[in-house]
């Protein structure tokens, strides 16, 4: 959901702006990696395939966070899972900024793979992974150092900070090879191949379960480690993980597998920075939009009591599995209109949207019928099924979770903008649903109807921001220019 500025030393592409052009004669072919061809055949089925990969590695990757949670909670206690809690906060906000950068390339990688170009496509997945590893280290490092800082200025509190400490130096001597093994995997997605991230995230998942109990409990000849443990296996996970993705990239001869003189592509220049570092900033500014206005959300919430925020906290649970067909259904339009904008199939770029659209629609009201018709055993088994906080996590339900049919249908919109290199008008639209319109009609309602205002403002604030983001897509200059760096 981002959009970007022009890049250094921009080349227009005229022919860009006509759905009627025939696709440019590629210069180079390559194939290898499983990946998929984005440009022909049936758009919907096409779209479907190349998603289900992609949400069934965030299914997997959030199911393994429930899990991990599950060990440290039952074996270290509260005080442990609040420590997981405060260091996943700084990681989350140190991934959202990276975020941008890593679809910028995507991006870049999906039109050159449309155009034929596999030079450029290796270029400008070179030149993520570069700026990962350096972006990587030095976070890494500053991590190790700044932890207690960090934690201080959090307000963690004291109980458990020196958990909280231990579990988040580890993490962040992980973060090199969890960066890398994020960017492969969007720029995977973006040469049209979904299926081996899923292979390695599999991966990664079993071996993360498998190792946190024995590091954390010290089974077998393994050292008890507590929560350090937990930290550790992630780490250990991460790096096989990656490991064998590369390995594998190598063995099948994956298109964006670098060799020779290609290996120079990780030292970008400017030219290519400039393209990822001017779309990636406003990419990475949404999720920082997001975060800020879930934190402030959650504060208006516990203004509520501990009843009204334990049932959201259930809610949130919920709704994170609610949004999972949005966010890869997203993220495929955005891979797929990427590669028919490169190849100037713009008779199927709005045929990937409405079927985008479409996919969403289904795939999410289906979950949120399911939801809503077994809402109090879903419930249950964040609150106990006594929890008094059920009846008031139900309201909430019935009123709020519909909101992820119009926020669907804005990220599939945003995504095909992104496709084309159009970043600013989704930060605006995002900032302003977020910020002034849900809380001005928090402000204004709560006089009204008290705190039922705070779930009303979910799908009203998602309204405006379809209608927007609906205005920009169909009157909006997205189309009329390509602009992407001279990578000659």
């Amino acid at each position: 959901m981002t959009d970007g500025e022009t890049p250094a030393t921009p080349t227009p592409v005229a022919a860009a702006a006509d759905p009627a052009a025939s696709p440019v004669p590629p210069r180079q072919t390559a194939r290898g990696g499983g990946r998929m061809d984005l440009t022909h055949g049936p758009i919907a089925k096409t779209l479907i395939l190349f998603a289900l990969p992609t949400l069934a590695s965030n299914i997997l990757q959030t199911l393994s966070g429930s899990v991990n949670s599950i060990w440290v909670g039952q074996f270290l206690g509260e005080s442990a899972l609040a420590a997981t809690a405060n260091a996943n906060i700084i990681m989350f906000l140190m991934f959202g900024a990276f975020f941008g950068f890593g679809m910028a390339a995507t991006v870049l990688i999906g039109q050159s793979i449309g155009r034929g170009d596999i030079d450029a496509a290796r270029r400008a997945s070179g030149a993520a992974i570069g700026l990962a590893v350096a972006f990587s280290l030095v976070i890494a490092v500053i991590g190790w150092f700044a932890s207690d800082r960090i934690l201080r200025w959090l307000e963690t509190p004291p109980e458990a900070f020196t958990l909280a400490h231990d579990y988040l130096r580890v993490t962040f001597i992980a973060v090199p090879a969890s960066m890398l093994m994020v960017m492969l995997s969007m720029a995977s997605r973006g040469a049209g191949d979904a299926v081996t991230p899923l292979r390695f995230m599999i991966l990664t998942v079993v071996l993360d379960i498998v190792l946190n109990p024995m590091l954390i409990l010290g089974i077998g000849p393994l050292p008890r480690l507590g929560i350090a443990g937990s930290a550790l296996a992630t780490a250990i996970a991460g790096t096989i993980s990656l490991i064998a993705m590369i390995g594998w990239f190598y063995a099948r001869n994956h298109v964006l597998r670098l060799r020779g003189r290609e290996f120079a592509y990780l030292l970008p220049n400017w030219r290519e920075l400039g393209f990822i570092v001017g779309r990636g900033l406003p990419m990475g500014a949404q999720m920082l939009v997001i975060s800020g206005a879930g934190l402030i959300m959650v504060g208006l919430v516990n203004r509520e009591g501990l009843i009204t925020a334990a049932a959201y906290g259930a809610t949130l649970q919920l709704w994170n599995y609610v949004q999972m067909p949005a966010l890869a259904v997203g993220a495929a339009v955005s891979s797929m209109a990427a590669q028919n904008i490169g190849a100037q199939r713009w008779d199927r770029v709005s045929g990937v949207t409405n079927s985008g659209i479409a996919i969403n629609l289904t795939m999410t009201g289906v979950l949120i019928a399911l939801l809503l018709l077994f809402d109090r055993a879903a419930l249950s088994l964040f609150l106990g099924s006594g929890s008094e906080a059920i009846d008031v996590a139900r309201n909430i339900q019935y009123i709020a979770t519909w909101t992820f049919l119009p926020f669907g249908t804005t990220i599939v919109l945003i995504s095909t903008l992104r496709a084309n290199g159009s970043v600013v008008p989704p930060l605006i639209i995002l900032f302003l649903s977020m910020f002034p319109i849900r809380l001005g009609i928090y402000y204004f309602g709560y006089p009204i109807i008290g705190s039922d205002i705070l779930w009303w403002s979910f799908p009203l604030s998602s309204l405006a921001s379809l209608a927007m983001a609906w205005i920009v897509y169909k009157r909006g200059n997205w189309r009329r220019t390509l602009t992407r760096p001279d990578l000659s």
